[in-house]
């Protein structure tokens, strides 16, 4: 369990994220610069990674992330797309 000022907490999220059509483009030079990016944004966001585990079409991250920012915050920078852009691609795949 955590502590941040007077809030103990333990929000831990699993992440699933895979390339457009799962296709399998993620060799291991790219997982090499994924794990430093995602682990370059998880400081920033103030996450900790768990696990976190690149396979050829998919993506597993197993993170810790202060209820004071969020996991949304961890995601969308990850994915480099704005909260907007997010909200509006997941409302368009409901109506698919």
């Amino acid at each position: 369990m955590k502590r941040n000022g007077n809030v103990a907490y333990t929000c831990k999220y699993h992440v699933v994220w895979c390339p457009k059509y799962r296709r399998k483009v993620l060799s291991e030079e790219v997982a090499v610069r994924l794990k430093a990016i995602v682990a370059e944004v998880a400081q920033e966001a103030a996450s900790d990674i768990l696990e976190l585990e690149v396979m050829p079409d998919h993506v597993h991250l197993l993170c810790e992330a202060d209820p004071q920012f969020g996991i949304a915050r961890s995601v969308a920078t990850v994915g480099g797309a704005p909260l907007a852009v997010i909200k509006r691609y997941i409302e368009e795949q409901k109506n698919r």
